[in-house]
């Protein structure tokens, strides 16, 4: 069975990275981390998860659930001749990331703000916020190139992602938008999140880092996440919100290579 994922890589010497986003986002939703990571020396692949994006839908029944997602990222490793990539994930792909590493297909696994911590209370916050995004990305595209360009606005509609909506471009805006519109995978993956809920324990070194004022994945939830998984390392990452590879994209980039820097003190003892 062929891989499906469309990607964009960043050439490099040095071990692989893949990056994994979130629900109803993109590749794109990087930024400048492919980049960065890039610059000093790995090899960065950055996916659309099946159904997002340009990545076409599953062909299973069970294509969406969590076990068969890690299953279809690992043939992606396989095809591309990716040996245990590190892995960043945010939010759904954080998730995916940390079934990765519990299933020991990487090296390591750096986490942002990752689904399956919430509390039952905290859902409907989850779903006010997403489904604002959603309705809001069907208005007219000539409306969302006329608000966008306001950064009020801009503010307003990703509250929920970013502290620092400023960073992102008008046409970044604009793009992510009619990406949420169009993506197949967004009603599966929602409707399946309700359920999520990580307890297995992690194989390699990861880091889980939370925005310290993420609005959609609360930061009370990372202490959830230290409760459940005492194994990985745990940061708060300041002045940053869901999305903090926006915000601030070289401090993401410096847990990745904190991360990174663990496998490689293990190996060495």
């Amino acid at each position: 069975m062929q891989s499906c994922i469309e990607y964009t890589r960043h050439e490099g010497p040095g071990e692989p990275v893949v990056l994994i986003h979130g629900i109803g986002h993109r590749r794109q939703a990087w930024g400048e981390v492919p980049q960065l990571l890039n610059a000093r020396g790995h090899d960065v692949y950055v996916i659309d998860l099946p159904g997002h994006g340009e990545s076409p839908v599953p062909t299973r029944p069970d294509g969406y659930s969590m076990r068969s997602q890690a299953e279809q990222l690992e043939r992606f490793f396989a095809h591309r001749g990716l040996d245990r990539p590190h892995v960043v994930g945010n939010s759904l792909g954080g998730y995916m990331a940390l079934e990765l590493a519990h299933r020991g297909s990487v090296r390591t696994a750096t986490v942002l703000s990752p689904a399956g911590f919430f509390p039952p209370h905290h859902l409907p916050n989850i779903a006010a916020n997403l489904l604002f995004m959603k309705a809001g990305s069907h208005l007219p595209e000539a409306l969302h190139r006329t608000l966008n360009a306001h950064l009020w606005f801009r503010k307003l509609a990703f509250r929920s992602l970013y502290t620092h909506p400023e960073k992102v471009s008008l046409e970044d805006a604009i793009g992510d938008t009619l990406n949420l519109r169009r993506s197949r995978a967004f009603w599966r993956h929602f409707v399946r999140a309700t359920f999520l809920k990580f307890t297995r324990r992690v194989q390699v070194p990861t880091t889980i880092a939370w925005g310290d004022t993420d609005r959609l994945l609360l930061p009370s939830e990372a202490e959830v996440a230290r409760t459940r998984l005492p194994e990985a390392t745990h940061v708060s990452l300041p002045d940053s919100g869901h999305c903090p590879q926006i915000d601030h994209p070289e401090l993401v980039v410096d847990v990745v290579a904190e991360t990174i820097a663990r496998q490689d003190e293990a190996i060495a003892v």
